[in-house]
């Protein structure tokens, strides 16, 4: 394990939690990213600033990482341009067609014991280990 970093994934995954537990809270949303993109496109009045903020957010958290460990997360390179793209468009079908992704299932969703989200998460998960598997003994891309 040359990424065992758990203090790190400790404090993310508290902060997650306590965001998602915040918005639920205090708007009643769930914080599903590619729901609250989503919910951008077409613009719903009352609507657009709160989606703003959390996807601001997002970014800020990562800035503010950066400033705290003086270390930007490491980014991975040698990935196939067509393969990523390929990636992205399976991954938005699969966010459509299972009416939220894995943030929106597989935090808010689990934590209010949802059967539906079970088993989208248990559906992402096996996707993922298969995709990796293909990717990485089929396909022979190692970056």
């Amino acid at each position: 394990m040359n990424n065992f970093t758990p203090v790190s994934a400790l404090v993310g995954g508290v902060l997650i939690g306590l965001s998602a537990s915040l918005l639920l809270w205090v708007n009643g949303r769930i914080a599903g990213v590619s729901g609250v993109l989503g919910g951008l496109l077409p613009p719903r009045a009352g609507e657009q600033t709160w989606r703003l903020l959390f996807l601001a957010g997002l970014v800020l958290g990562a800035g503010g990482y950066l400033a705290l460990t003086g270390t930007p997360a490491p980014i991975r390179q040698g990935f196939p341009v067509p393969l990523l793209l390929l990636a992205g468009f399976l991954t938005g079908f699969g966010t459509t067609r299972a009416n939220g992704c894995t943030s929106g299932h597989g935090v808010c969703g689990l934590a209010r014991l949802s059967l539906r989200s079970l088993a989208a998460t248990v559906t992402f998960l096996g996707f993922a280990i298969v995709t990796t598997y293909v990717v990485r003994h089929v396909v022979r891309v190692s970056a």
